[in-house]
Formats: structure tokens, sequence, C-alpha cells
């Protein structure tokens, strides 16, 4: 039954679940489907588009340490012990997934690209590929994060800069900005991690942010947590596209950051109006010249290829209840909204393998299938 078979010149397999992304999120619900009794490549498989073990975290830029990594939770059934803080994240996280994939036998099929999901045959999801292989599937867990669409936000003039524009996705480290002017847009965690790091070697930083940073003081506990998440998990049910758990936390002050503030570095700006050829300016007459702009402005869901699916809702996001998309039961969400941290993850993986094994048990298998 799971072997491929040729259906329309494509090469098609039956399993009951299929994974697609092996980071926190995918590498979570693959051990919990394993451990409620269903094989890899057997009754389940996961498919990355990575080319190595490390979902987003092995694309970092090699200054974020691991020493630097706040809110990283180790993944079900094993620790992450004995890192050396001073490895770039990248290196320490990348090799944590690789040890749980092995550890596991989670057998991820790499690098795979999942290219639409759409309804197939005999009440079944059809997962088709850029392989020229698709995968007939009972159920699906979605867990492709958000590292492949970066928000690009769009500002009159900007084609007509004449400098470097770049991402978050796309920062190298603070080296390249050596005696250069660097404006940094976002006011996130990430961009006050360039724009400090810049801040050491550039000539001059600028930091523009659409909203005032709100600093927070003192320990996050459970209790602000509960509540942040549950601000973005109000969205996702009303299917508006979800903000992610940070933006309605704050960020919090440290002593790094502390002392970044006292020397001007995080002294804020708000959003410019325009980009010139030099640089960017305001309607108020204020300018700034840069040779960089960097644009630290988050991330979206990459779910284009749930799109035939229709799943999404006229406020633009996909309604959730839990992780289970309202418009297909068969379709789980994990690492969307308010899941999208390490944590989150983890318990949204082991939540969605509950619900689609008590679907796999309420639907069973159609004996003519195949």
């Amino acid at each position: 039954m799971n072997d491929f078979r040729v259906r329309d010149d494509v090469l098609v397999r039956d399993v009951d679940v299929v994974v697609v992304g092996a980071g926190q999120a995918g590498l979570s619900a693959a051990y919990h489907l394993r451990r409620g009794g269903l094989e890899p490549d057997r009754d389940f498989v996961v498919l990355d588009h990575a080319p190595r073990p490390g979902g987003a975290w092995q694309f970092r830029w090699p200054s974020l340490t691991y020493g630097k990594v706040h809110g990283m939770h180790a993944l079900p059934g094993m620790e992450l012990t004995g890192a050396d803080e001073s490895r770039p994240s990248s290196e320490v996280i990348a090799g944590y997934f690789a040890r749980y994939e092995e550890t596991f036998g989670l057998r991820v099929r790499r690098p795979v690209d999942v290219t639409a999901v759409r309804d197939g045959e005999e009440g079944r999801l059809l997962v088709e590929t850029g392989q020229g292989t698709a995968y007939a599937t009972r159920a699906l867990i979605n867990a492709t994060g958000t590292w492949d669409r970066p928000f690009w936000p769009r500002y009159p003039g900007q084609e007509t800069f004449r400098g470097r524009q770049l991402h978050t996705v796309d920062y190298p480290g603070p080296e390249e900005f050596a005696g250069q002017r660097v404006i940094v847009v976002g006011g996130g965690a990430s961009g006050t991690q360039h724009l400090m790091e810049i801040a050491e070697v550039a000539a001059e930083t600028t930091w523009v942010t659409r909203r005032e940073p709100v600093w927070r003081e003192g320990p996050f506990g459970e209790a602000e947590g509960r509540a942040a998440v549950a601000l973005v998990e109000d969205r996702v049910r009303r299917g508006l596209p979800p903000q992610s758990v940070v933006s309605v936390t704050g960020l919090p002050l440290n002593d790094t950051i502390r002392r970044a503030r006292e020397l001007g570095v995080l002294d804020r700006l708000p959003m410019f109006d325009r980009i010139t050829p030099t640089g960017v300016a305001w309607d108020t007459g204020r300018t700034v010249e840069a040779d960089v702009i960097l644009w630290a402005t988050g991330f979206r869901a990459a779910i284009d290829h749930l799109a035939p699916l229709r799943l999404r809702e006229p406020g633009g996001g996909i309604r959730v209840e839990g992780t289970r998309a309202v418009r297909d039961e068969r379709v789980h969400l994990v690492g969307y909204g308010p899941s999208a941290s390490t944590i989150g993850a983890n318990r949204a993986g082991r939540a969605a393998v509950r619900d689609i094994r008590r679907l796999l048990e309420r639907v069973p298998v159609d004996a003519s299938a195949g």
C-alpha cells in the first residue's frame, strides 16, 4: 500500500500523515507521531526543503552565538546539553536537530520542495513536490514556519536608492558594514540585535521603527506569556494573519540594551515617508543619508502551497482552532500564530498528533484506495 505508484505520470505514494517542514514544530510533530505508534517512512513522512537539518536556525547569521539566543526550548524527549555558548547558534542548533532526527529515526526526506497541496481521491489530500513525486495522505501537518517569506515593506522611491538594501534573511553579520552609514528598519528583537552589532563598526547608524518600542522591565512570567499568546490566538481564530508573540510582549531590557540606550544607539526615529537615491526623507524635511538600508521587518507565514485548499479567510489568514484548520479538519498548522515559538511549537506538535490520531481512528482507510 505504501509503495509509489504511477498516477497521471506522477509517482504517488499513500501514507497516513505528511509533515511538511523539519524545524522545531515539524520534528516535535514527528516525535509524537512515532511515540503514538506510527512508523516513519511507512505510516508518515517528513518532507523538508532545506539542504540539511536545522530548520531556519541553519541560516542564522554567524554573529548570533548560542549564548545570545533567548527562549530556545528543547525538543521533546531529548535535551540540548553542554552547548558552547560562544559558537554560532546555526551550528549548535543544527547539530542538535541532526542528532535528534537520528536518535528517533525520523528519516526526514530532503531536499524536497512541496509545491502544492490539493484535494485528492478517496478523501485524501494530494501533496505535490517539485521532485516529480506526490503523497496521497489522510492528514497533513504543516510546519513550514516563516523564514522563507521575509516581509519587505514598500516605500516611494525605493527603487531609486543607489546603496544596498537587504533583509534580516540576508544579514551576514556586522563586519560588512564597517565604515558605512546604515539605517536599520524594524523594532523587533532582530532589529535591535543587528543595530547594536553594526553600531560598533559602522560610521553612523540610524534606527527607524513604525511604532515606539516597548521595553519590558523585570522577569517575563507565565501569566504574561499566556496573555501574549492569547492575543495572537484571538487573531488566528478570527482568520486574521497572525502576529508574532514577540510583537505583543515587548523587548526585554538587559545590560547590553541598557548600555546601548545610554550610548544613544537605540534612539529611535519614526518611519520615513520616502526613499531617495542617497538615503531616506520625512515630510517634515528631515533627511538621513545612507549607504545601506537593512530591513529587519519580520516574516509572514510560508503557506502559499496550501492555496489550492482555499483555507484563507477574508481577513487574509487561516482560521485555526487549536492547530486544526477550521475549513479542513485534515490540515493542522503548527508553528503558526500562537505556536510560533520553540515551546509553543512543541505543544502544538503534540496537540496536532492527538487530534490526527482521533481522525485516523474515526475515518478508516478506504479498502478500495490504490
